[in-house]
């Protein structure tokens, strides 16, 4: 009898160990356990930690509530401006509701995969180039509204869809090149033509001080010329204006003049020249009368 008895509390000791090994069940702490009692959800979510579902009956699925990094692969499109252009975006979304996650759509990864495809063709299709090079933040935010709009009935949030790439034709890229080379001489030339008149403007107003000042021109004149000759690979040739003498002569301590030549005597004058006989045309010599 006690044979049987403790044959009959092992038994017992095992079917509940079965049934609790069974009936045990782990949520980790980035996960939500939505329970299923007879194919009906049950209004609570278990949270992280150890749950209890009664075995058979019950069937537990975990969510992960983590954010997702979702890359968008590279979508093909014309955009407004009728330029043929490739792009790829990456979503960061998250479920928020473990329960809409898992009953309201049968694989939310695979929904927002497919909208956030369709919401970037859209994209491209209502955009110019430009706003796709340089206006990427107000894309993105209409490119996260068109997302988000659908996934809130999904349990899904969207936290973030950034624009990665822009590919563009060849023959666009060197077209866009030759555009802003052409921009950048552009603005070269209107640099340098400012400076120019700035430069005139300076040299005007050095001019009518110099006037006032001839002895200022000479010094400019004798710097000019310092720095010329400090280069030893050229040759210089130096003019002496008139004004310049004009300075030298009124200095003190002016040089001696060259003794004049005396005139010649008479009698060293040379003697007349004889006149000079013309050939005849017909070969014989005519005198001078």
């Amino acid at each position: 009898m006690v044979e049987e008895l403790v044959a009959a509390g092992v038994s017992l000791a095992s079917v509940g160990a079965v049934y609790v090994m069974s009936a045990a069940r782990v949520v980790k702490q980035y996960e939500r356990g939505v329970v299923f009692r007879l194919g009906r959800l049950k209004s609570d979510v278990r949270g992280p930690g150890f749950t209890m579902i009664v075995p058979f009956v019950d069937k537990l699925r975990k969510v992960n509530m983590q954010i997702v990094t979702m890359p968008v692969p590279a979508q093909e499109g014309i955009t407004r401006d009728n330029v043929t252009v490739r792009v790829d975006a990456v979503v960061y979304f998250k479920v928020v509701d473990a329960a809409d996650a898992v009953v309201q759509v049968e694989d939310y990864r695979f929904a927002v995969s497919q909208m956030a495809q369709t919401s970037l063709r859209s994209i491209i299709g209502k955009s110019d180039l430009d706003d796709l090079l340089s206006n990427r933040e107000k894309l993105n935010q209409g490119l996260e509204l068109m997302i988000d709009s659908p996934a809130i009935g999904w349990g899904v949030q969207i936290d973030r869809v950034e624009i990665k790439d822009v590919s563009l034709p060849e023959t666009m890229k060197r077209s866009m090149a030759r555009q802003a080379e052409a921009d950048r001489e552009r603005r070269a030339r209107v640099i340098n033509a400012d400076a120019e008149l700035q430069a005139s403007k300076k040299l005007a107003e050095a001019a009518e001080q110099m006037a006032d000042t001839p002895s200022a021109l000479q010094l400019r004149l004798l710097q000019t010329v310092m720095a010329v000759a400090a280069e030893k690979n050229s040759t210089l040739v130096l003019p002496i204006p008139v004004e310049l003498l004009r300075f030298l002569e009124k200095a003190p301590g002016q040089a001696p003049s060259a003794p004049a030549v005396p005139p010649r005597p008479a009698q060293e004058q040379l003697p007349p020249a004889e006149p000079r006989l013309d050939p005849d045309p017909e070969g014989s010599i005519s005198r001078q009368d």
